[in-house]
């Protein structure tokens, strides 16, 4: 038995799409996060970059479990004096949702290059409406 490692010139990247309607955040961000890291094909390598892109649709059709929607608060800082910026999953999913399902598939992939390589795969939009239907994307039951 030869042990195989995956070369990112030999990898062939498939398209899925994902409708988020009613699914909730984090048990969604842990498939997705798992299929854009390359987990779900024999030929993973954790150090080579295997995954595929994932298209999500439907995002502000997403939901929280518990009290999370109006608890969670998404906080960053500009490195000014009193520059701490916060604001609500529940806000943040009334103006941009696709940033909700963004921040919890960043979490849960490496935080290094090969991370943010598998973060531009990801595509996420509003709407049930995307462009890439050229590429050919299967559509993904996660639930």
């Amino acid at each position: 038995m030869k042990t195989y490692f995956a070369k990112e010139k030999d990898v062939t990247r498939k398209w899925h799409v994902v409708d988020a309607e009613g699914m909730v955040v984090g048990r969604l961000a842990t498939r997705v996060a798992t299929i854009l890291k390359g987990k779900d094909k024999p030929i993973y390598t954790p150090n080579a970059d295997t995954g595929d892109f994932v298209v999500i649709i439907n995002a502000e059709k997403v939901h929280f479990t518990g009290n999370k929607l109006k608890d969670k608060e998404y906080i960053h800082h500009s490195g000014y004096p009193g520059g701490l910026k916060k604001i609500t999953a529940k806000d943040l999913l009334k103006t941009a949702p696709e940033k909700i399902i963004t921040f919890a598939v960043a979490g849960m992939l490496s935080k290094n290059k090969q991370g943010k390589l598998q973060l531009k795969r990801l595509k996420v939009y509003s709407g049930a409406d995307h462009p890439h239907k050229a590429q050919g994307p299967e559509v993904l039951k996660l639930a």
